[in-house]
């Protein structure tokens, strides 16, 4: 299992932090800040691009990162240039991107170098509520033959992890003081 970095919040000099420590793959949800980290950090680290991927950004993510956890829509996928994973919406929530399961195999006929699936559960204070949504994601992934997961966050990598994770995405439990 791979662990994701994932700086949202993390200033470009907080990015100093994460390479003293060891870090090797991080996770960026915004095109913009990705670049301007990718330009002060460079080969420091790996780059994975987590966050909602609009096609007009497919091109720099492509030439910064070497997997994309959020592919979620045909126009993104066809000018993505790298491996991806597609992102399912499992919960059917409004304010979150991904693909309903009913979408997937439409996706994944694009020719898109897809390899796995990734999934954002709805946030509970009970990191056990997101259990059914990781199993179910699996159930999905090996269907179709795909081997990645990318499904757990800082509250709930574990579940992620027992559920057959292959990258999880911590943030916040990286910095708590």
């Amino acid at each position: 299992m791979t662990v994701v970095a994932a700086t949202k919040y993390v200033s470009v000099a907080e990015m100093a932090v994460l390479a003293e420590a060891g870090i090797e793959v991080v996770g960026e949800n915004r095109a913009q800040d990705l670049a301007e980290k990718h330009a002060a950090y460079g080969d420091t680290f790996r780059w994975h691009f987590i966050g909602h991927l609009q096609s007009r950004k497919a091109k720099l993510v492509s030439g910064l990162c070497e997997l994309v956890h959020s592919v979620d829509s045909e126009s993104a996928a066809r000018r993505l240039e790298i491996p991806a994973l597609v992102q399912v919406d499992l919960a059917g929530e409004q304010s979150k991107s991904g693909v309903a399961p009913a979408e997937l195999d439409r996706l994944l006929a694009l020719g898109l170098e897809v390899r796995g699936l990734s999934t954002m559960p709805p946030l509970a204070p009970d990191p056990e509520a997101s259990r059914p949504y990781f199993r179910r994601l699996r159930e999905l992934a090996r269907a179709r033959g795909l081997p990645e997961l990318s499904m757990g966050t800082s509250q709930d990598y574990r579940v992620g992890a027992e559920e057959g994770a292959t990258y999880v995405r911590v943030g916040s439990s990286l910095f708590r003081g």
